[in-house]
């Protein structure tokens, strides 16, 4: 039977979708796996692959259009069928018409913000990263150029033949960094191609200024318009209160640079951030009160920690999330840690990684932050705020000593947690790590 592509529903606060893109047209023949559009949800624009094999017999929606959620997209004709059949059952049903005529509405630029891939209500079609891990684009896949559509928008006002970008993104993929470093005056030479006496001046390193007496309007993203919309709502319905504590890391220090030697061989290296989120797991099962949701009527305490990583993208803010961390060993949480951040980097996370957390650091240590405040990122009931780990003139015995100092700050729902009960979990979490062989009692 035909296979019936509509819009999913890949967030709680998604109710429509754009149809940015659509990489095939009525008749192609496509495989299980290819790319047949963008989507662009109210978090990200992602590509969209068939999960089933046959041909495009019905393009329903033109690209630029607004779909709502369960609304028809396409239809596939699978092995056996009627081609012509299916497209005078579905057309006339669907009202639509091809999208990928000459007279199709151009599609609204949108730089791809995620890779994370739908969860499908249905078995057509599915949204994920181009591929699990980075590998070369298929040989047959060579007559395409991949690019994003905002890089594709600014290549064309600069004047830059894409062609002529080698593109950084995934599988190969051109992204809008690639065309503002192969272009910035509008020339399309290419760093290949650059005459040798030209100065090697990083194109990131110019600031990016406007002009005096103008002014630029950008327009909220999809990904930048939930982010408002969330943290608003938490400020405006969650009564946060904040509890700061600093952390004497010299022991952490040290056990870290034992145990880095030790996974030399393995190329493993170990960085405070995993000795913290080690310590934050252990804390969070002695203090259930925080490893919690909270609906407004009712609380949840979760067996599990599941720890969300916030992650800046220049298109906003992501949340990957470390599942069980608490079964995990410092060594597992550094690779898995590692993965999850370099694939929300590259926009490649899968849709349940982008979900379920049950509590939330987030760490600007490397910013040289001295300490901050974080918002709750709601159903959760707290998240911690890591500054930078850094030497301080502390006292221990009566002397001014130098030590490696850490300022944490726990914003808390005080709707579910007290006062009180924030401080004994910042108590335990500072026990943990100044004494990090604690973590194995």
């Amino acid at each position: 039977m035909p296979a019936e592509i509509t819009m999913p529903q890949l967030s709680d606060t998604m109710s429509e979708g754009t149809l940015v893109k659509w990489h095939k047209k009525e008749g192609d023949k496509i495989k299980a796996g290819d790319e047949i559009a963008d989507v662009e949800t109210d978090k990200a624009t992602m590509p969209m692959e068939a999960f089933e094999s046959g041909t495009l017999a019905v393009v329903a929606v033109p690209e630029g259009q607004k779909v709502k959620v369960g609304d028809r997209l396409a239809v596939i004709a699978t092995s056996g069928e009627n081609v012509d059949q299916i497209r005078q059952q579905f057309a006339g049903a669907s009202g639509g018409v091809s999208a990928t005529g000459s007279a199709a509405p151009k599609a609204k630029a949108v730089e791809k913000e995620s890779a994370a891939p739908q969860t499908p209500s249905q078995p057509a079609v599915r949204t994920t990263a181009t591929a699990t891990l980075p590998v070369a684009p298929p040989a047959d896949q060579g007559h395409r150029l991949r690019i994003s559509p905002l890089a594709r928008k600014v290549a064309a006002d600069k004047g830059i033949d894409p062609s002529q970008i080698h593109g950084t993104g995934p599988n190969g993929r051109i992204i809008l960094r690639d065309v503002q470093q192969a272009g910035g005056n509008g020339s399309t030479t290419t760093p290949a191609t650059t005459p040798a006496a030209a100065p090697a001046i990083a194109a990131e390193s110019l600031p990016v200024r406007i002009p005096s007496g103008q002014k630029q309007v950008i327009p909220l993203t999809k990904i930048r318009s939930v982010i408002a919309q969330r943290l608003q709502q938490s400020k405006q319905t969650i009564p946060h209160f904040y509890e700061t504590i600093d952390i004497d890391l010299e022991s952490a220090s040290q056990v870290r640079a034992r145990l880095n030697q030790q996974l030399e061989s393995e190329k493993v290296r170990l960085s405070i951030g995993d000795f913290i989120a080690k310590a934050i797991a252990s804390t969070l099962l002695q203090h259930p009160e925080l490893n919690a949701t909270f609906n407004g009527t009712d609380i949840t305490r979760h067996g599990d920690v599941n720890l969300g990583m916030a992650v800046a993208l220049p298109s906003g803010l992501i949340v990957p999330v470390l599942r069980n961390i608490n079964q995990m060993g410092l060594k597992e949480i550094r690779q898995r840690s590692a993965d999850l951040i370099d694939r929300a980097r590259q926009q490649k996370l899968k849709q349940d990684e982008m979900t379920g957390a049950t509590f939330t650091v987030s760490n600007l240590g490397t910013y040289g932050i001295r300490e901050f405040s974080a918002i709750i990122n709601p159903p959760e009931v707290g998240i911690l705020a890591v500054a930078a780990a850094e030497k301080r003139p502390v006292v221990r015995n009566d002397q001014i000593v130098p030590r490696t100092m850490l300022t944490v700050t726990l914003s808390a729902d005080h709707r579910v947690v007290d006062g009180s009960t924030a401080a004994e979990f910042l108590r335990t979490l500072k026990n943990l790590l100044e004494e990090p062989a604690m973590m194995l009692v």
